[in-house]
């Protein structure tokens, strides 16, 4: 193995925990009605569908931006306009650095063995941000992310102009097999990875999910010393 890819989102920082506080703190600051744990589970339902779309190339980031927010509020019959939440929602994002439990000791081990990538669907310059802030930038030596890219994970774009700014000025070539993708998305981090041929390991983070025959799974990031 010479080289991994790190997702970010639920990987390296917790996007969960920056969802449940900023729901909790945003409410309150807009006087919505108080926060309470089943939100977030409405919160991640819609979410994941509209993520959905972007990976499938169905729907664009702005697209989501636009309307995210206002579908959840309809879930929840909450009368507010969505616009105005996601401003206020993505502001706090970028700032927002709350880390994975084990990040730090995965990122300083694998950075002392191989090179470093990180892998991301978001904007560029809020996923850099918020490594710089969370102290993990200076473990990567490529930032692969999708806003950067124009193409998302898991589509194959996204990978060959990964793997092409990864061997760029290299002559001896870095192959998919010999790279791992590590995260938390069997549609997104998994399917991208196994389709273009690299190995991947799936961070399951405890919850009851099922991985494709043969991908290992880890329920703690140091778990990770068992593979690489």
């Amino acid at each position: 193995m010479r080289a991994v890819f790190l997702d970010i989102d639920n990987t390296l920082l917790s996007f969960d925990a920056y969802v449940k506080r900023t729901m909790r703190t945003g409410f309150a600051h807009f006087g919505i009605k108080s926060y309470e744990p089943y939100m977030y589970d409405v919160f991640t339902t819609e979410n994941n569908r509209l993520w959905q779309g972007i990976e499938q190339g169905t729907l664009t980031f702005d697209e989501l931006q636009k309307i995210r927010w206002n579908n959840i509020f309809h879930a929840l019959d909450i009368d507010f306009d969505g616009v105005i939440f996601e401003k206020y929602f993505r502001q706090a994002l970028n700032e927002s650095a709350i880390p994975e439990d084990g990040a730090y000791d995965m990122l300083r081990y694998l950075h002392q063995k191989y090179i470093l990538c990180a892998a991301s669907n978001g904007p560029y310059a809020q996923q850099v941000h918020r490594l710089e802030i969370g102290n993990m930038r200076t473990y990567f030596d490529y930032l692969f992310i999708s806003e950067k890219i124009g193409a998302s994970k898991p589509s194959r774009a996204f990978f060959d102009t990964a793997f092409h700014e990864l061997n760029e000025g290299r002559r001896d070539r870095i192959l998919p097999d010999e790279v791992m993708i590590i995260g938390d998305s069997v549609t997104s981090d998994i399917a991208g990875g196994l389709s273009y041929g690299m190995k991947t390991c799936l961070y399951g983070r405890n919850r009851q999910i099922s991985a494709p025959d043969g991908v290992p799974v880890i329920d703690k990031l140091q778990e990770i010393v068992n593979y690489l």
